[in-house]
C-alpha cells in the first residue's frame, strides 16, 4: 500500500437497524485525494443477504439514525455554507429534507419515540462572534474574557463563547410540497424585503446559561430528554458528571444521576421498557482520577446506579463506545489484546461474547423481528479499513477489496518477556522476503489506547517502501486490564519504555529478517513522548520521528486543552518528579537525527511542544528538522486533509530514506 492508496480506506460508521431486523443502513468515509477531503454516503442494505446500494449522493453524509417505525432515515450532511445539518430521507430513497438550520452545526442528535420530533444539540455564539455581525471577522471580535480554567479544545477552538445547547423540532414530512423560494420582484418603496427562507419547523430550545450540554436521548414515554451538563470549571479541574432529564414541553429539568456519584458519564441509552443504561468511570471524590478510566455499563436502579461489568477486567473502551438496548441486556464493546469484541451484558451482570475473534467493532445495532433477533456490526480487520457484517452470518459488504489489490501485509503477532519477566504483546509488519530488512519502531499515543490487528495504513506505507515495522502494547496500554494501563501513572517513562526496547530487542533476536544493526523510531502524541524519551536515553537509532508530542510537562499545563489535568495525573505536580519525566528536561542528551512533524492548530499536544524541542535540539548541534502542518489539529494521520496526510507519508519516507535507507 503507497501513501495515495488511502483513497480505497473505506470507514463503516455506527449502523442503524429497521425495528422488524428487514434491513440496515450504514454510511462509509474515505479520504479523496483530489476532493481533498473525507467523502461518504449512506447505504442500506437487505436482510439477511441483500446487495448494499447508496441511499444518499452528498459529499458527505454521515451518522444515519432510523426513525422508530423504521419509514425514515435522520442523517447528518452539511449545508450549502458547510455547516452540519440535520437531513431526513424516506429509507427507500428519495431527496433528502433538511430539518434544521442551526449556525454552529448539530451535535448530537436523536428521534422521539413516536418519531414525530428530533432532539439535538448546537453550539449558540455569544453575540458578535463566528460571523454572527456581517463583515465582523475573528480579528476584529472583542477580546475574551477568560475565568475559568478550560477555554478551548481540539478541533474546536474557543470553548465558553459558544455552549452547546439542547432543541426539539418537528421531523420533517419528506412527502410535503417542497418549499419554493419566492422570484425577485421589484418592491414600491418602503415595501419590506421578502422574509428569508426558514428552513423547517421553528426549533424550541430547552436549555440557557453558559453551561453546555452533551448527548441527547428521550425517555421511552417520549416527554424527557436526557442530557450531560458541562460547566467550565473555575478554579480546577472536575470531570464528574450528573445526568438530568429536560421536559420536551420545557417545564423544567430533574437531575437523574448525581455528580456525586463521582463518575464521568459517556453515553446514555434507553431500553424499550423505559430502563436507562449508561457507559461511565468512576474519576474519584475530586473528579480527576482518569488514568486508565475504567469505563463500565451502569444500569440506573431506583436507589442509584448499578456496575453490570467490572472495569478492572473488562475494558470498555472510551471514543466511539456505545450501548445497544436488547430485550434483556445491552451490547456493548470491549477492548481485549488488540481486538476489540461485541459482548451482550444481562441486567443481571452476565457477559457472553457476540463477535470476536480478530476484528475491531466500531459500531453496532439490534433488532427482534418475525426473523428474530438480528444484530449487524461494522468491524474493521487486518485486511479491511470497514465492512458492515451481520452476527452469526458473516460479512454484508467488500469494501476491503481495493486496498486488497493495492497491496496488504497481514502483521505476525508476538510476544516477548521483558526483563522483569513481564509479557510484552505486539506484531511485526515486514515486507515479502528473506530480508534483512531496516527496521522502524513504531510507539502509539494516548497512552491508554493500543495498537491492534485492524489494517493501519501507518504500517502498510512504511512495508511497501521496504521496512519491517515493529510496534507493540507496553504498560500504560489499553485492553489488558486497569492494572496494566494505570502502572504509569506518575511514572512515565519507566516500565513503559522497558516494554517497548524489551519486545524490540526480543523480536530482533528472534527474526532474521530484521537487520539489528539498522534500526529507526517514530511516534505520535504519547508515542512521541516515549520516542522522545527512549532517544534522550538510548542512542542505537538512526534516526527518529516525533510527532505531535507530549514533550514537556510544565508548558503543556497552561497551553493544551487538557493540561489542566493530564500532566497531574500522569507525572505529578512536583517538579522533581516531573522534571524526571520529562524529555525537554532530559533533551540535551539527544543526539539521534530528528525529525519533528506538528500540526499548526494542535490545540492537544500544542505547536510550542514541538517548537521548544525542536529549538532546542538545533541549539544544541543535534541534526533536526521541523514540519509544520497549516490547517490541521491533533488528528492529521486519521482525519487530516488526504493531501496533507499524503504529504506527511512523503515527508516521513524521504526522512527515512536519507537516514535508513532501505537497499
Amino acid at each position: 500500500m503507497r501513501a495515495v492508496d488511502i483513497d480505497t480506506l473505506v470507514s463503516v460508521g455506527r449502523p442503524t437497524i429497521a425495528p422488524d431486523g428487514a434491513f440496515a443502513v450504514f454510511a462509509t468515509s474515505r479520504p479523496d485525494i483530489a476532493a481533498n477531503r473525507n467523502v461518504g454516503q449512506l447505504w442500506r442494505v437487505d436482510l439477511p443477504d441483500g446487495a448494499p446500494r447508496r441511499l444518499t449522493r452528498g459529499v458527505a453524509d454521515r451518522r444515519p439514525r432510523l426513525s422508530p417505525d423504521g419509514s425514515r432515515v435522520a442523517f447528518v450532511r452539511s449545508d450549502a455554507d458547510g455547516t452540519a445539518q440535520i437531513f431526513v430521507v424516506d429509507a427507500g430513497g428519495g431527496e433528502p429534507v433538511q430539518a434544521t438550520d442551526t449556525d454552529s452545526g448539530v451535535g448530537a442528535f436523536a428521534w422521539s419515540p413516536d418519531g414525530a420530533s428530533l432532539a439535538y444539540t448546537t453550539r449558540i455564539a455569544e453575540p458578535g462572534r463566528y460571523g454572527t455581525v456581517d463583515g465582523l471577522d475573528a480579528a476584529s471580535e472583542s477580546p475574551r474574557r477568560v475565568t475559568g480554567i478550560r477555554w478551548h479544545a481540539n478541533g474546536l477552538g474557543y470553548l465558553g463563547d459558544r455552549p452547546a445547547h439542547v432543541f426539539v423540532i418537528d421531523a420533517p414530512d419528506t412527502g410535503a410540497e417542497p418549499f419554493y423560494d419566492p422570484a425577485p420582484a421589484v418592491r414600491a418603496e418602503g415595501e419590506a424585503a421578502p422574509q428569508k427562507r426558514v428552513v423547517g419547523a421553528t426549533p424550541r430550545r430547552l436549555t440557557e446559561g453558559n453551561t453546555s450540554h452533551f448527548g441527547v436521548v428521550f425517555t421511552a414515554d417520549g416527554t424527557e430528554i436526557l442530557t450531560v451538563p458541562d460547566e467550565i470549571e473555575t478554579h480546577r479541574r472536575d470531570m464528574r458528571s450528573s445526568v438530568v432529564a429536560l421536559a420536551v414541553d420545557g417545564s423544567g429539568a430533574r437531575e437523574v444521576l448525581s455528580r456525586d456519584a463521582h463518575l464521568s458519564v459517556g453515553e446514555i441509552a434507553v431500553a424499550g421498557d423505559g430502563a436507562i443504561a449508561f457507559l461511565a468511570n468512576d474519576v474519584g471524590a475530586d473528579g480527576v482520577d482518569f488514568v486508565a478510566p475504567g469505563v463500565t455499563l451502569f444500569l440506573l436502579d431506583a436507589d442509584g446506579p448499578r456496575a453490570l461489568t467490572d472495569p478492572e477486567s473488562t475494558d470498555l473502551g472510551e471514543v466511539g463506545s456505545h450501548i445497544t438496548p436488547l430485550a434483556d441486556g445491552f451490547l456493548v464493546q470491549r477492548r481485549a489484546r488488540g481486538r476489540v469484541e461485541l459482548l451482550r451484558v444481562g441486567r443481571d451482570g452476565s457477559i457472553r461474547t457476540v463477535l470476536g475473534g480478530d476484528v475491531d467493532v466500531a459500531g453496532h445495532a439490534a433488532s427482534v423481528g418475525e426473523a428474530g433477533e438480528r444484530v449487524v456490526a461494522s468491524v474493521s480487520t487486518e485486511s479491511s479499513a470497514g465492512e458492515l457484517v451481520l452476527v452469526g452470518a458473516g460479512p454484508l459488504t467488500s469494501f476491503g477489496e481495493a486496498v486488497a489489490a493495492a497491496g496488504v501485509v497481514v502483521p505476525e503477532e508476538r510476544e516477548v518477556a521483558g526483563r522483569d519477566g513481564y509479557p510484552v504483546h505486539g506484531w511485526v509488519a515486514a515486507p515479502a522476503g528473506e530480508g534483512p530488512f531496516p527496521v522502524i519502531l513504531q510507539i502509539h499515543g494516548g497512552p491508554y489506547a493500543a495498537y491492534g490487528i485492524h489494517l493501519f495504513d501507518e504500517t502498510q506505507v512504511l512495508v511497501d517502501a521496504g521496512y519491517a515495522v515493529v510496534y507493540a502494547n507496553p504498560r500504560g496500554s489499553a485492553g489488558y486490564g486497569r492494572a496494566h494501563g494505570r502502572s504509569i501513572r506518575q511514572a512515565m517513562g519507566t516500565v513503559d519504555f522497558h516494554d517497548v526496547m524489551d519486545f524490540l530487542d526480543g523480536v530482533l533476536a528472534d527474526d532474521a529478517r530484521l537487520d539489528a544493526s539498522r534500526v529507526g523510531i517514530m511516534g505520535g502524541s504519547y508515542g512521541g513522548y516515549l520516542t522522545a524519551w527512549i532517544i534522550a536515553h538510548e542512542h542505537r537509532f538512526a534516526g527518529a520521528i516525533v510527532e505531535r508530542g507530549f514533550l514537556d510537562p510544565v508548558s503543556f499545563q497552561g497551553t493544551s486543552d487538557i493540561g489542566s489535568f493530564f500532566g497531574d495525573e500522569y507525572v505529578g505536580v512536583e517538579p522533581a518528579q516531573i522534571a524526571a519525566q520529562s524529555p525537554m528536561a532530559a533533551v540535551g542528551n539527544v543526539v539521534t537525527p530528528t525529525l519533528v512533524l506538528h500540526s499548526e492548530l494542535d490545540f492537544r499536544c500544542p505547536l510550542e511542544q514541538a517548537t521548544r524541542y525542536y529549538s532546542a535540539l538545533k541549539r544544541q548541534g543535534t541534526p533536526a528538522e521541523m514540519l509544520v502542518f497549516p490547517g490541521e489539529d491533533h488528528e492529521l494521520t486519521r482525519s487530516g486533509r488526504p493531501r496533507h496526510r499524503v504529504e506527511r507519508f512523503d515527508a516521513v519516507l524521504d526522512w527515512w530514506q536519507r537516514h535508513l535507507p532501505v537497499g
